[in-house]
């Protein structure tokens, strides 16, 4: 018992070890947005003097937008886009999970294919086509795309749409419902760790996303948080690192929160791929 209790302490301080070198950059992240300038390169991890006025003095640092402005646009872009890639893979999803229809198999070796096709492969031909519709500078070469789904979010629900017993389709289709019936109120209701994974996925790409938005938005009025960071960086000759680490420590909150508030039907997602007792 000695050595049992001996062996499982070890191994606790081991982790705890490791878990403290993972974590310290993450403080120092944390620490540093309290710092000024002068103080960054210094090895501690709390500032002589905290410096709250880096987030308030951040938040509207930039001319003529706060912060404020940037937020509701990354919002209403990624909330937007996150559920027309929910709705719209589920959709497609429960057709190659249910349905049968000529060249199925085609189709769904198509699909798989294009996951394994990278983002610069399609860079220059999309972006021709968004520019030849008027669509550049606008939302919707990200909001046009996510109401066709995601090759990956497709995959993931057909996976677990596959571990539903049929016969539930075939009891409901005795008592007389349709196949959209069928999804919305059979399939739709089991597959709610799966879509909630989804959704926090879906969310944390669009959210963090730099690059479109980058290659797609020309006016700072359409800017979402990420090129906001970046324009911070750009308008001042000397920068105040404390304060962009400020920014970028507050632009990692929605994330954060919906991860934490969502993390037991992500994982109950990502786990299983039938249904749940």
């Amino acid at each position: 018992m000695r050595t049992l209790a001996r062996n499982k302490l070890l191994t606790h301080a081991i982790l705890l070890l490791f878990s403290a070198v993972m974590f310290y950059p993450v403080l120092w992240w944390i620490g540093a947005s309290f710092k000024s300038n002068g103080e960054l390169s210094l090895p501690t991890l709390l500032p002589t003097q905290l410096l709250w006025s880096n987030y308030s003095n951040g938040w509207v640092a930039l001319p003529k937008y706060t912060f404020t402005y940037f937020y509701i646009n990354s919002f209403q872009l990624t909330i937007t886009t996150t559920l027309l890639t929910v709705i719209s893979s589920s959709l497609v999803a429960f057709g190659f999970g249910r349905l049968n229809f000529p060249l199925k198999k085609m189709w769904f070796s198509l699909l798989l294919l294009t996951i394994m096709l990278p983002t610069q492969v399609t860079l220059i031909p999309q972006y021709a086509m968004f520019h030849k519709f008027n669509w550049v500078n606008t939302y919707l070469p990200f909001i046009v795309p996510s109401a066709m789904g995601g090759a990956f979010f497709i995959f993931l629900l057909i996976q677990f749409i596959r571990g539903i017993p049929g016969e539930l389709d075939e009891s409901a289709k005795i008592d007389g419902c349709t196949w959209f019936g069928i999804y919305w109120r059979i399939i739709t209701p089991l597959m709610k760790p799966a879509l909630i994974t989804v959704v926090i996925f879906s969310f944390l790409w669009h959210w963090e996303d730099y690059f479109g938005p980058l290659i797609y938005l020309n006016t700072v009025d359409k800017f979402t948080v990420p090129l906001a960071l970046r324009m911070f960086i750009d308008t001042q000759s000397a920068v105040s690192w404390g304060q962009v680490l400020a920014m970028s420590l507050l632009s990692i909150t929605p994330q954060v929160l919906l991860f934490f508030a969502a993390q037991r039907y992500f994982v109950e997602g990502i786990a299983t791929s039938g249904l749940k007792g």
